[in-house]
């Protein structure tokens, strides 16, 4: 546990309070009974007593258990050199404490150190131990305060929280800065592996609590069994191999991930990108070479390293011949010169050859003897003067300014723990230039150096500080790293991705895939008229109403105006309407010059000049239609458009009757031709167009037609258009047209049998056959059409039924006229030849 060693103090006195207060002693009639044995590695006495629970041993070998007879201890393997240092550390602040005059003075310190064997029962025995008095066999609880007043360990992180849970909970800051460093480096596909017991519970429970809202997933969790078991760790390190998760956080001690990193690195995995938590991130066991190809680019967060002066000196001291009955010390040697000193009572490797237990310790045992930079052992050392000067102000209270009851002052002989608890929580002082102080819960403020695992120069992992995480800094702002340092892994000096999908690009939204966790999602475009400006948006906005996504969909642009205008086609329809008109001018201007020839005399030369002339208009209006909507052009577009083919079909109508007239004329005693002279027939023209001026009034004055912006046709565009206003009117407008154009048809056709070489009435039918089939293709066309060919089609419609009128009347007159001069002759027209 990163800051177990300075924090958990007050919280561990303040629990023994609440069982060691005087008002809820037990009975000391009841009899303890001890069952066996469980001694301290180390022990002093002193005024003043304090304990210490360390991981001597990282491996425990378990008692065999049949249920008919009584099992036996715990048997403690593989000791652990790091932890002894951190013993050391604890006994040589004691002893400076001890021989200070300013601190303390006229009282002592005492210990007991008991090993936890990396064990959680075997932690939780040292605590109950260290109640106790001296020996086991004193119960000086059950008669008044405990002669334990602050616990120092466990340095396990499992084993501390047992430790706590018979003394007082506490809480595990380190997941928060492991939650900042995960989002920091858009890490959101992360893989857990724990330890399986509280500290890795625990832990993971914190950090899924600390990632909700970030974005981040856990694509699995993984344990790594207490006692470890080979084929579950084959299972785990297959699902690290098999999943897409490049990032992978670890909560455990070195003690349990080491048997899994062998298991790890025998199947050749490479690539990951580990997270350490504090318990291994600084563990020397793995700065071996060995491990550099799997576990370089590690990054983890370690406890803040200071400076213990002496304490190298300090540790030269040990031998066992200065200690010839103390085990651990003999272990130590075992540990370091591979043999069995002389001095052990009884060894424990009979294989090992003898030695003195004189033999001079030599730097090159880092594992021991690397006190230059040490991080848990100034720790443990610093917290034991934490003890010492909060000791020290309990003992310097003077009678009537106490802060307790009536300002009464704590019994020196006699101090309860939840007496020193409350010194500890004001203790302020300074240590080798940092200021050491707690809060009401026993936590002193987080500050934590980053470490980051890269290769030394002899192809060994070295631990280098590459940042600190500063818990005085505000929210946020608590990581402060130096990427340049920063080693990742594969030796590579760009960020790892892990990600479960790859981040969406503006213009893009996120779609979660069902079934899959919010870190898996799919990349789906922005509709039309959405964008997103910004990576992995969660939803597409839209765009106000005048305005459209661009074509990436990152920006809304303004819409597209749309409208008939001088473009291709605006130009194209113009130029054919010009030419329309000019044309139908010239023939007007041949009829004129050609009016006494027979073939223009015998078709009604006036008529034919009043249809050429409003043939003239019907061209020229198809170019009101082109150019952008105004007021005064859309009421003209269809009134012009509807007036002038009125007065077209109405001459035609009027020619159509005069035709048949003229046929029935010929027969005895019909007088129909009196009453179609040149005035009725003007009469006829006028009234038939005046109708249609009628109607178009009518609209213009109740709703006439108006410039419109269309926006829901092409949702990507305005459309400028005339809105007709009333489509009662419109279509009385076109169908007020088509009655015209089937009446002038079906007269037409009655007559289509005329005698002579030249028929008018056939030329009508067929001039009337043209123009119907327009119009009434028009129909569809025209309301399927979007934005400007709505138009566009209306244009078409106009010329081409034009176009039909000009040469269905007039193209053979004028083949005549010009061509054929010697047929205009109304012997040749009435079929008559000689």
């Amino acid at each position: 546990m990163i800051l177990l060693f300075l924090w958990s103090l007050s919280s561990t006195i303040s629990a023994l309070s609440h069982t060691l207060a005087p008002s809820s002693a037990p009975d000391t009639s009841s009899q303890c009974v001890l069952q066996n044995d469980f001694d301290p590695g180390f022990v002093a006495d002193g005024d003043f007593i304090i304990g210490g629970i360390f991981t001597l041993h990282y491996n425990q070998e378990m008692p065999d258990v049949n249920f008919t007879s009584r099992p036996t201890a715990v048997k403690c393997n593989e000791f652990d050199q790091r932890s002894f240092r951190w013993v050391l550390a604890m006994r040589l602040a004691v002893e400076e404490i001890n021989q200070s005059e300013k601190l303390l003075p006229n009282h002592t310190l005492g210990y007991k150190i008991f090993d936890s064997c990396a064990y959680p029962l075997t932690t939780q025995r040292a605590a109950l131990a260290m109640l106790n008095g001296p020996g086991q066999v004193h119960k000086p609880i059950c008669s008044g305060a405990s002669p334990l007043l602050a616990v120092i360990g466990e340095s396990g992180s499992a084993e501390s929280i047992v430790v706590s849970r018979n003394l007082q909970l506490f809480s595990i800051p380190m997941v928060k800065a492991i939650a900042q460093l995960l989002v920091r480096y858009g890490w959101s596909w992360v893989g857990v592996i724990r330890a399986d017991h509280v500290y890795g519970l625990y832990a993971l429970q914190g950090l899924l609590k600390e990632l909700r809202g970030t974005g981040v997933c856990v694509a699995y969790q993984e344990t790594i069994p207490l006692f470890y078991n080979q084929q579950k760790a084959l299972k785990t390190i297959e699902v690290m191999r098999s999943s897409t998760v490049r990032v992978v956080v670890v909560f455990t001690s070195e003690n349990e991930i080491t048997p899994f990193l062998k298991d790890y690195m025998e199947q050749n995995i490479t690539g990951i990108q580990w997270v350490a938590s504090e318990a291994w991130v600084t563990s020397s066991v793995f700065a071996t070479s060995r491990y550099y190809p799997y576990l370089g680019g590690t990054i983890g967060f370690g406890i803040k390293q200071g400076q213990i002066p002496g304490l190298k000196d300090y540790m030269q001291t040990i031998n066992p011949g200065r200690y010839p009955s103390n085990p651990l010390v003999h272990e130590l040697w075992e540990a370091l010169y591979g043999c069995s000193p002389s001095t052990s009572p009884s060894p424990s490797n009979t294989l090992l050859p003898p030695c003195s237990g004189q033999e001079t310790l030599l730097d090159k045992y880092s594992a021991y003897m690397n006190a230059s930079s040490p991080r848990v052992t100034y720790n443990v050392y610093k917290s034991v003067y934490a003890i010492a000067h909060s000791l020290h102000n309990l003992v310097s209270c003077q009678s009537g300014t106490g802060p307790f009851h009536n300002h009464t002052c704590a019994n020196s002989n006699n101090v309860y723990p939840w007496q020193l608890q409350h010194y500890l929580q004001e203790v302020n002082f300074s240590f080798a230039g940092e200021i050491i102080n707690f809060d009401l819960k026993g936590d002193s403020v987080s500050y934590y150096d980053i470490i980051n695992w890269q290769r030394g120069s002899g192809g060994n992992i070295e631990f280098i500080t590459v940042g600190v995480f500063d818990g005085t800094k505000d929210s946020g702002k608590e990581l402060v790293i130096q990427e340049e340092k920063i080693e990742w892994a594969g030796h590579q000096s760009e960020v790892v991705v892990s990600v479960c999908s790859a981040s969406c690009p503006p213009g893009f939204r996120k779609a979660v895939r069902h079934g899959e966790p919010l870190c898996c999602f799919d990349c789906v475009p922005c509709d039309g008229g959405k964008i997103s400006n910004q990576t992995d948006s969660i939803d597409c906005k839209e765009c106000p109403e005048d305005y459209w996504s661009n074509g990436n969909g990152t920006l809304c642009i303004p819409k597209v105006v749309e409208f008939l205008s001088d473009d291709a086609m605006g130009i194209a329809l113009m130029v054919i309407a010009v030419m329309g008109a000019c044309l139908t001018v010239s023939i007007l201007a041949v009829f004129l010059h050609y009016r006494t020839t027979p073939i223009i005399r015998i078709n009604n030369s006036e008529l034919s000049f009043s249809i050429l002339l409003s043939l003239t208009l019907c061209f020229l209006c198809a170019l009101v239609f082109i150019g952008e909507p105004t007021s005064w052009s859309c009421m003209l577009r269809h009134t012009a458009f509807s007036i002038t083919f009125s007065l077209c079909i109405s001459c035609i109508l009027g020619k159509t009757l005069v035709v048949l007239a003229a046929f029935t004329a010929t027969r005895p005693g019909n007088n129909v031709m009196k009453w179609l002279g040149p005035k009725q027939q003007r009469i006829i023209i006028f009234c038939c167009t005046l109708v249609q001026v009628l109607i178009c009034a009518a609209w213009l004055i109740a709703a006439p037609p108006f410039p419109y912006r269309n926006t829901q046709a092409d949702h990507s565009k305005i459309i400028l258009e005339c809105s007709v206003s009333s489509q009662l009117a419109f279509w009385c407008v076109l169908g007020y047209i088509g009655f015209l154009a089937c009446l002038c048809f079906i007269l037409a056709f009655l007559a289509r049998k005329l005698p002579g070489n030249f028929n008018e009435a056939r030329f009508i039918t067929f001039s009337m056959l043209i123009f119907c089939a327009v119009w009434i293709s028009f129909i569809p066309a025209y309301v399927s059409s979007p934005g400007k060919f709505t138009v566009a089609v209306e244009i078409f419609a106009i010329l081409a039924s034009s176009f039909g009128l000009l040469f269905c009347l007039f193209a053979s007159k004028c083949y005549i006229i010009l061509l054929k001069p010697e047929n205009n002759t109304k012997q040749h027209i009435m079929g008559n030849k000689k």
